[in-house]
């Protein structure tokens, strides 16, 4: 990727969120393994085994992020995936921006990413889950005019969108396996979830971090929450993913674990738990030896979905701490600051939150 050999101004951190190289290894994040969702099939109705509900419960409460083995997803399909990116990314320039991603197309190929108004050391390739998925054309609260996602597919790898769409079909699955677990976790009822996801504005994006002259300055992506349900990556074995130890508000960087999955809450679910479960502030670090692969995919409700604390956990004694908001407008919001240097930050939560 020769056009970030030159390392420009632009990727340059504040001081005060650049990486520290020396970085504690993360102890503590916890590890669920998932096999007793598919090995004893419980009868319909019956409860998921209580201890693998408490895990989720703490892992949500105390770090926001977890990581899950024997999760369902066959490790050929992976694999198949991360070999078709390695490809896709490993294309010349010119070949790579004919699926590029303008105001126009949201989807398809991008290397000009800025998080927190600052660009990321990266290139990446999205693709929305249901083709088309509608938004909001607008994030102007009166309109109602709907725009439509729509893929672009590269011709090269040959089987590349065969690969993508068999690849986040398993995703899915296990997307609302794991919200049965969420909700089970909450003690509401295990589908209380599904609704809010037909028709859903789910994403699944391809990550490419080059090697970097100055780790130390730069990062593959900048300090940020997640504004959807979940997220659900798979990560290669250099690692890189920081997240923001909430005890302390330490960076605590995930070793990889092979096959394993890394799970973290969004926002949403920050909101519809009333706060018990928060969204984890986390980041991507770059390095100069070796270039690093990750594949995430973003669980995204419908754009028709009003985002509120749920009303069976709010009451007297915990009155609701965010006011409604329309998740189609806010992401709406969230797509054009991806492309422009705003001068505020894009709209985030806690403008919807209530201060007594």
């Amino acid at each position: 990727m020769g056009h970030l050999q030159e390392f420009d101004q632009v990727f340059i951190q504040a001081p005060d969120h650049r990486p520290k190289l020396a970085v504690s290894q993360a102890d503590g994040i916890p590890t669920i393994d998932l096999s007793p969702i598919f090995n004893d099939s419980p009868p319909a109705g019956s409860e998921f085994p209580h201890d693998l509900v408490q895990q989720i419960a703490s892992a949500c409460t105390e770090w926001g992020f977890f990581l899950v083995v024997n999760h369902g997803v066959p490790p050929e399909k992976r694999r198949r995936m991360e070999a078709a990116a390695r490809e896709f990314f490993g294309q010349s320039l010119e070949e790579k921006r004919k699926v590029r991603r303008n105001e126009g197309v949201a989807t398809g190929y991008f290397d000009m990413e800025l998080t927190k108004n600052v660009r990321d050391w990266k290139e990446v390739f999205d693709f929305v889950v249901e083709d088309p998925t509608l938004i909001p054309a607008s994030s102007d609260p009166d309109e109602t005019e709907l725009t439509q996602l729509i893929n672009q597919w590269p011709e090269y790898p040959p089987e590349f969108r065969e690969i993508c769409e068999g690849y986040v079909e398993e995703l899915e699955k296990l997307g609302h396996k794991l919200m049965e677990l969420i909700a089970s976790s909450l003690e509401l009822p295990a589908k209380r979830f599904g609704e809010y996801f037909k028709g859903q504005t789910s994403s699944v994006r391809l990550n490419h971090y080059p090697l970097c002259p100055s780790p130390e300055l730069a990062l593959g992506v900048g300090h940020h929450k997640d504004p959807g349900v979940l997220t659900v990556l798979a990560q290669d074995h250099v690692g890189g993913l920081e997240v923001k130890r909430k005890r302390d508000g330490e960076w605590i960087q995930l070793k990889p674990v092979p096959d394993s999955y890394v799970v973290n809450v969004g926002d949403i679910t920050e909101v519809w738990s009333n706060e018990k479960y928060e969204s984890v502030e986390h980041r991507a670090t770059v390095n100069s030896k070796r270039d690093r692969y990750s594949i995430a995919f973003f669980f995204y409700p419908s754009h028709s979905t009003i985002v509120e604390p749920l009303e069976e956990l709010i009451g007297p004694q915990n009155p609701p701490k965010y006011k409604p908001y329309s998740f189609g407008k806010f992401l709406a919001n969230r797509k054009r600051s991806n492309f422009k240097k705003l001068n505020v930050d894009n709209v985030q939560i806690s403008d919807f939150k209530i201060t007594n």
